[in-house]
């Protein structure tokens, strides 16, 4: 899936610009994009979909859409991620079916296990990893340590997220996480810097050893 797990954020680069912002992303080397809107009407978030679906088309790329089950079910995409207040794994895969993989976002010990034991979550993701400013009202930080313990417990993709950049990004696969989640430090400066962003922050990543 690659270890920068690219996130296109619907409330920083306008819902307009999201095709192109994972077009750009695709054109850097990331392999794994999410698509995030979290204000859209469900018609915006339609549309937004069908253009990003058509940018990736023979891309290879594993899109995934943030919160909407529904959404997923109707698109070709890779996997849908949901949160403690979003669906719950069991709903999502009544939704989308066997074929698509479903994420889902833990903040503690007890969301983690229960994450761990849950035969529906393809992938766990865990943060924040540092502050973030990517929601309104984030989860208290868990830290690097927090990665370590999760990876000792799962045999699952782990996914880190929250705070993360081209300046930590090698710490956190170096903990044990399969992938980087990061929103800020890719679409920061609008669709223009979305390309150098990702490649600067592969380069970073192979710092841990990784690819993109």
């Amino acid at each position: 899936m690659g270890a920068v797990y690219a996130i296109a954020d619907a409330g920083v680069l306008g819902a307009e610009a999201l095709p192109a912002a994972v077009a750009e992303m695709a054109e850097a080397g990331i392999r794994w994009i999410q698509v995030r809107a979290k204000t859209l009407s469900g018609s915006g978030w339609h549309t937004a979909l069908e253009g990003c679906c058509r940018a990736l088309e023979g891309s290879g790329v594993r899109l995934w859409v943030d919160d909407r089950a529904d959404l997923a079910a109707l698109f070709p995409v890779d996997g849908v991620h949901v949160g403690q207040r979003d669906l719950p794994p069991a709903a999502a895969r009544r939704v989308v079916g066997r074929n698509v993989r479903i994420g889902f976002s833990t903040h503690d010990e007890e969301q983690f296990a229960a994450a761990e034991a849950d035969p529906e979550v393809d992938v766990i993701a865990v943060g924040p990893v540092f502050p973030t400013t990517g929601k309104e009202n984030p989860d208290p930080v868990v830290g690097l340590s927090f990665v370590r313990w999760a990876r000792e417990r799962t045999r699952k993709p782990l996914v880190a997220i929250g705070g993360i950049g081209a300046g930590n990004v090698a710490e956190v696969l170096a903990a044990g996480a399969d992938a980087a989640a990061v929103l800020g430090a890719v679409c920061r400066g609008g669709v223009r810097e979305v390309r150098a962003n990702c490649l600067r922050l592969m380069t970073a990543a192979r710092a841990a050893g990784a690819g993109g």
